[in-house]
């Protein structure tokens, strides 16, 4: 692997805590994602399940995770099954994990091979009552592949109609909402690498530069850390494009007097930064350009100071609402009429920023979190305003990823990437 794993007892202590929240009786199975064809020989790359991850540390393919708390036998109350590496394996796709490594990786003492999994599984069915299937219900979610979680879930009610069934998912929403010391590093370390990038990127654009150079430059950077690439689908907007919010095709020329909106991050070991800049294409922002970029980073540092537990999440866009009321109407883009007239469903500002302002990161970009609860020390959240203006040709959106403290403003993550007008100038004309 690329990344510098976390360490076992990491994930001891989260197949721990997961266990804890079991019904008696209870057992609960994981499995790795499919790796997903392209067409005839062609695959997209492995991208391993998050949740089997995020017990186990496992990065690899056709693996299974039995937690079983109840299990007769000491041993087969945590068993892992991984695949076995036969002479055709090692020599096309090269050797998959040994039982020791396994061992090594996920403090799992039991480990067995994948062929060996149904009979397993049937003689530890007699001694539970439930299964719990690892279905997913985060609210982002819209996925209509059929996944290898989704055949086992259907292979094993069939195989076993009189068991009782529960979910997984509200519990790992929860647990893994808050973050572990171990993993704030590995965050910290996919928002640094991401800073190199963005200061190459500070060195590198002018006039003429196409998106996708920009784009190139980016992963660049990104692999050369230790990194996969991208946590996402990278979104280099100049001009126009920035008010496309999921603009991705990264095909035009960056033109002088521009800006680029750059909503780019690197992943490290599974963990995914997440972080929006805007940049001028001559290096100079103009009056206009300040003043709406200012507006947007007087937003961002003023939700960031709302972010501390006890807030709820509906509330605190509430709140960032009025402060992206006020700043519209400093910058003529609303007037008081507006604002007496506006629908409280479909707020006026919604017309110049209509996306949320944060969300839960970590081992998705999207991560898991229950909105309804309220927010709690080293949960992770990205801080992302935007103003956008299709008539003045020009947007603006900015973002941080930062941790909730016990007390206090939270820490922000990516506090060495410039981001005040000024430096940004300064780098760029350096």
């Amino acid at each position: 692997m690329k990344y510098r794993p976390l360490s076992n007892s990491f994930y001891n202590n989260s197949r721990k805590a997961f266990m804890a929240e079991l019904k008696p009786k209870s057992l609960a199975v994981f499995n790795s994602n499919d790796i997903y064809p392209i067409g005839a020989d062609s695959t997209l790359p492995f991208e391993q399940h998050r949740d089997i991850f995020y017990l186990s540390g496992i990065d690899q393919e056709e693996s299974i995770l039995v937690l079983f708390p109840n299990a007769y036998e000491k041993k087969q109350r945590e068993i892992l099954f991984i695949r076995k590496t036969d002479e055709h394996i090692a020599i096309w796709e090269g050797a998959k994990l040994t039982k020791a490594q396994a061992n090594d990786i996920s403090g799992i003492q039991t480990i067995c091979w994948l062929e060996d999994f149904e009979a397993v599984f049937q003689k530890l069915s007699t001694q539970c009552d439930t299964f719990y299937f690892n279905t997913n219900e985060h609210y982002r979610q819209s996925v209509e592949t059929q996944t290898r979680e989704d055949r086992f879930i259907k292979w094993c009610k069939k195989q076993y109609p009189a068991h009782s069934n529960a979910k997984s998912n509200p519990i790992l929403q929860k647990l893994r909402s808050i973050k572990d010391d171990e993993e704030i590093k590995q965050l910290q370390t996919a928002c640094d690498i991401t800073e190199k990038g963005i200061r190459r990127l500070l060195s590198f654009l002018k006039p003429g530069i196409w998106e996708y150079e920009l784009e190139a430059e980016l992963v660049h950077e990104f692999i050369r850390n230790r990194s996969k690439g991208f946590a996402y689908e990278p979104i280099i907007a100049s001009g126009m494009n920035a008010n496309i919010l999921h603009y991705t095709q990264n095909n035009q020329q960056c033109k002088a007097g521009e800006l680029v909106l750059l909503d780019v991050a690197a992943e490290y070991g599974n963990y995914s930064a997440d972080l929006t800049r805007t940049i001028p294409v001559s290096g100079v922002f103009t009056k206009r350009q300040r003043e709406v970029y200012n507006s947007v980073l007087r937003v961002k540092n003023e939700a960031t100071k709302l972010l501390i537990p006890g807030m709820i999440w509906k509330d605190f866009h509430l709140e960032v609402g009025k402060l992206m009321t006020s700043e519209l109407q400093g910058l003529g883009l609303l007037d008081k009429a507006d604002i007496q007239n506006e629908n409280p469903e479909s707020p006026a500002y919604k017309k110049y920023f209509m996306h949320g302002t944060a969300h839960h990161l970590g081992l998705n970009t999207h991560d898991y979190g229950l909105l309804h609860l309220p927010m709690e020390a080293n949960m992770v959240f990205t801080v992302e305003p935007g103003i956008y203006i299709p008539h003045e040709g020009f947007g603006v959106r900015l973002e941080d990823d930062v941790v909730i403290q016990k007390s206090g403003a939270p820490a922000n993550l990516m506090k060495n990437i410039p981001i005040e007008v000024e430096d940004i100038e300064s780098i760029m004309n350096s």
